[in-house]
């Protein structure tokens, strides 16, 4: 089988199907958007492999916050994508993460060349766009929404199969008519190339955290979060009696935010852009609690791939974020704390933090389990099963 698997994001764990699948003998490309700012996974083939990367737009940058200009910027991309399907001539592929724009290109495209692909569905874009738009957005976005959802009801029609992520997305299928094609493959995160390590390591070290209580945050803030909460929660630890300092790593809008809410609240700020994907467990090691965000809204059709992160990397957890969600139900599962995303759930969320930081066999056991919950999960060899015969099923 040869495949072309777009993740527009380059999550790791998309990453390590594709390796896995070319493990087994297929013909893979994984493709991915340079230009998209985000934690992404190892995209560099190791010697003796067979697997390609491709990236898109490496000499451009996202207008995220000009509608029109990345409106057609999408749409340009669509039409890469293109011309990369003409380029590897694939029996099959498979997009993850794709804005919908860009999908719609490709798939019409796709569609006159009768070559089949798969939906990977990880969010249901027309649904985040609607819930935020009373809020947060301009009336301009509210019809964005709206043709983004007609979009995305197109794309969804024309493929040969849909992969979901929850349960959560059956009801939209099903309304849309493509429930019957559909299959659940919940989300995972990488084991070997995720896991636990010391408190005190060299990333640590460079960061001059070694001796500091830390609140950790690595990954996207955009629309399905609240930056201000991040900082709002180092202070109420503080003013419960234990000095904390506040480590983000991200890149994006956010940072102003939270930049401005530290100094107002005179919260200490570690605030670094996504570090080497190499980096990653030990970055994620450094924090004495792992913070997970997600706004109420975004409810049960996105779920946050760094919660998955978190629990293979054997740290407590604490989410502010529905108790519907998937990711919501695994903190749960190894005792960590969920709270609803709004400023009244910070003295209960900080007085869970403040018992974990004070015993530190309370902070082991609750690593321990988390890292025991993603090795029971998280196990790539099923996961990639049921990838491959889909996508070999669509194939042929």
């Amino acid at each position: 089988m040869r495949l072309l698997a777009h993740d527009y994001a380059g999550h790791p764990f998309q990453v390590e199907l594709s390796r896995e699948l070319s493990r087994r003998g297929h013909d893979v490309v994984h493709s991915y958007c340079a230009a998209y700012t985000s934690g992404k996974g190892h995209l560099t083939a190791e010697p003796g492999e067979s697997l390609r990367f491709s990236a898109i737009g490496e000499n451009s940058s996202i207008a995220k916050t000009d509608f029109a200009r990345r409106l057609f910027q999408e749409a340009g991309f669509g039409f890469q994508l293109i011309r990369q399907v003409r380029r590897e001539r694939p029996d099959v592929v498979m997009f993850a993460n794709t804005p919908i724009p860009s999908l719609m290109i490709v798939v019409a495209y796709l569609a006159l060349r009768r070559i089949p692909w798969v939906l990977w569905h990880q969010d249901i874009q027309a649904v985040a766009i609607s819930s935020f738009a009373g809020n947060k957005l301009s009336k301009a976005f509210v019809y964005a929404g709206k043709a983004i959802g007609l979009g995305e009801k197109w794309c969804s029609r024309r493929a040969a199969a849909i992969v979901v992520i929850a349960d959560s997305f059956y009801a939209v299928h099903q309304e849309w008519g493509t429930a019957a094609k559909t299959s659940v493959i919940p989300n995972w995160a990488p084991l070997e190339e995720i896991y636990p390590v010391t408190r005190t390591n060299s990333w640590s070290h460079e960061q001059g955290l070694d001796d500091v209580r830390t609140l950790l945050y690595s990954g996207t803030l955009g629309l399905k979060h609240n930056p201000a909460l991040l900082v709002g929660l180092a202070a109420a630890v503080r003013d419960g009696g234990t000095p904390v300092r506040l480590v983000v790593v991200n890149q994006g809008p956010a940072e102003e935010v939270l930049r401005a809410e530290a100094d107002r609240l005179d919260v200490p700020l570690t605030l670094l852009p996504f570090q080497p994907y190499e980096r990653l467990p030990e970055v994620l090691g450094s924090g004495d609690v792992l913070v997970v965000l997600l706004e109420q809204d975004a409810g049960a059709f996105s779920v946050p791939s760094k919660t998955l992160s978190y629990l293979c990397a054997g740290r407590p957890v604490l989410g502010l974020m529905p108790a519907e969600n998937l990711a919501s139900q695994l903190v749960n599962a190894v005792d960590g704390c969920v709270l609803p995303p709004n400023e009244g759930s910070l003295p209960a969320a900080a007085e869970w933090i403040l018992k974990v930081l004070a015993d530190d066999e309370e902070q082991a056991r609750l690593g321990k389990q988390s890292r025991a919950l993603a090795e029971r999960e998280f196990a790539l060899e099923g996961c990639a099963d049921r990838f491959e015969e889909i996508l070999t099923r669509v194939a042929r």
